[in-house]
């Protein structure tokens, strides 16, 4: 739009110096009042025109102006804006970095713990089939052993009849 008022404001500007230039010559010639009349109409009209030209170009110039200086702060605000994102963008992916990294370094050291927990399983199970080999064998000793008791106190029981049995006889 800018450039077509300037346009049209150079070719009116054109329009009006030739038009003056011709009423020159034609004044020059001996132009009639009448024609020399017309010709001043003539140019204030187009001299008009020209100023409302200059003063819609010049509003235009202005409005163009105040409308680029608005986007430009726009694209100033939306810029900030992008930015401001990116960087809390990039601080909640740090701190997610960070939490991760501690979480893996948590599972890491639960891992290890559960490793060392499996090997003290293994040898516990290894110490409770020797306990366990141990009390059968113990169970098995003292199965042999209320035997061989039972076996002394049958024995001792037979002995002490016998003894009843001989001590008043040995008395007599």
């Amino acid at each position: 739009q800018l450039l077509e008022a300037k346009a049209s404001l150079s070719l009116a500007q054109t329009q009006h110096a030739l038009q003056l230039q011709q009423a020159k010559a034609q004044i020059n010639n001996m132009v009639s009042k009448q024609q020399f009349e017309q010709l001043q109409t003539t140019l204030r009209e187009e001299q008009c025109k020209t100023q409302q030209l200059q003063e819609s170009l010049h509003q235009q110039a202005e409005q163009t102006r105040r409308q680029l200086v608005r986007t430009q702060a726009e694209h100033e605000h939306l810029l900030q804006a992008a930015v401001e994102q990116a960087e809390r963008l990039e601080h909640s992916l740090r701190s997610a970095e960070a939490v991760l990294a501690e979480r893996a370094a948590q599972l890491r050291d639960a891992q290890a713990q559960l490793s060392r927990n499996k090997l003290l399983i293994e040898d516990l199970r290894g110490e409770n089939r020797g306990f366990a080999v141990a009390l059968q064998a113990a169970e098995l000793k003292q199965k042999s052993m209320k035997e061989k008791n039972h076996l002394l106190e049958e024995q001792a029981s037979a002995l002490k009849q016998l003894i009843r049995k001989i001590t008043p006889a040995s008395l007599s």
